[in-house]
């Protein structure tokens, strides 16, 4: 009998028609070349100055590091910044990230994760301009565009100036989600925009400044470094997986889906070579798909460790925007359980109070999606201010 009542729910989830903005990207004709790679647009920027970066492993020029390709240009790198993983992605989501000295350069290696969130003006001093190169995948609670507001919000502070080495957003082609409120910001939502923004590092970069964000609406001096033949229309497949649990292009496009899991007590695969991926939990008996998450590198201690998870695999299911149905038909089906389902995190990755109390009153996914409608038109029109590529709609 509850397995018939899941697959009933699954049936009538799976048939709602999305209400956000969404379209098909293509291939790209030409080769996309990243801003990193357009060596010739701002190495002669560098000569004669202290250059500070942020970077992590999806920092690349080629197959070299950034990091390594400038000190081999001769570029007076003096100062790494690392963000949440680390500057080798090897940290989990949220563990303590320290500073302290790259073996393999002797640089200083200032960790910008857990406390230290923002650099301090010591930090900053003795910079005459800080790069930011790191690869988003266009989610709002992908802290890296958190680290970018503290990272503008420091050079404005210091006077230094700002280049940022813009790459592609590969869920770039379409908006959606629950605008923020800013009640519930926090590192995993800074800025009152949906959940999928649908912005590169540098349009974002150009909104923070262009909206006011920074602390007393100050400006960064800011540069970036455009790609080319890459637009948002056009899919790509990254090179370097982001962080240690989106391992592919399967992953990044489920994880605006899937992160709101983490605020319940279901796994998204943390712990397996599937993350964001498949979701599963041991109450979850009507399916028979299970798996059982370890510990690992990137997940030393995932949830619901070593405990057999049932649920769903997704590995190969075409991923068409942003959606709520796997959510709502878990919820539908473990609603009984004696531990709550929602936990006090997801309110922060969904932005607001309202969407919860929806799913619990069992109100449908297109009504949900149909009720974001007017935050998401007036999004657009703020976000197309800052775009610096052809968009989705054109």
């Amino acid at each position: 009998m509850a397995k018939n009542k899941f697959l009933t729910i699954l049936i009538l989830c799976l048939s709602f028609s999305l209400s956000c903005q969404t379209s098909i990207p293509t291939p790209a004709i030409e080769k996309i070349v990243t801003g990193a790679e357009k060596l010739h647009s701002f190495v002669g920027v560098l000569e004669d100055k202290k250059v500070g970066l942020v970077v992590n492993p999806s920092s690349m020029v080629g197959n070299t590091h950034l990091l390594d390709t400038l000190l081999s240009l001769n570029v007076n790198v003096t100062k790494v910044f690392s963000p949440e993983h680390g500057l080798r992605g090897d940290k989990d989501a949220g563990e303590k990230v320290d500073s302290g000295i790259d073996a393999a350069t002797g640089l200083p290696i200032v960790s910008l994760y857990g406390k230290n969130k923002k650099p301090t003006q010591e930090q900053m001093q003795g910079l005459d301009i800080l790069i930011f190169d790191i690869q988003d995948v266009g989610a709002r609670f992908y802290t890296y565009i958190s680290t970018l507001h503290y990272i503008m919000e420091a050079c404005a502070e210091s006077n230094t100036q700002l280049m940022v080495l813009d790459r592609p957003n590969p869920n770039g082609h379409y908006i959606a989600g629950p605008i923020l409120e800013m009640a519930h910001k926090s590192f995993v939502g800074m800025h009152p925009v949906p959940i999928v923004h649908g912005l590169t590092m540098g349009e974002y970069a150009r909104m923070i400044n262009g909206e006011g964000w920074l602390e007393n609406s100050i400006k960064c001096d800011l540069t970036i470094i455009k790609m080319d033949n890459w637009d948002h229309n056009t899919s790509y497949d990254l090179p370097v997986k982001p962080s240690p649990n989106l391992p592919n292009s399967q992953s990044i496009a489920l994880y605006p889906s899937l992160c709101l899991f983490e605020g319940t007590i279901v796994s998204v695969g943390r712990g397996t070579t599937n993350q964001f991926q498949v979701i599963g939990h041991p109450n979850f008996t009507d399916n028979k798909y299970q798996f059982t998450p370890v510990s690992m590198e990137g997940a030393k201690s995932p949830p619901l460790e070593n405990k057999v998870c049932y649920g769903m695999d997704l590995t190969d299911t075409n991923v068409d925007g942003f959606t709520l149905k796997y959510l709502i038909a878990f919820y539908e089906n473990m609603k009984g359980s004696k531990t709550p389902f929602f936990n006090s995190f997801f309110q922060k990755l969904v932005g607001n109070t309202e969407l919860q109390k929806q799913i619990e009153s069992g109100i449908s996914e297109t009504e949900i999606l149909n009720g974001w409608a007017n935050g998401l038109a007036d999004f657009q029109k703020t976000r197309t201010k800052y775009l610096l590529y052809k968009d989705f709609d054109e």
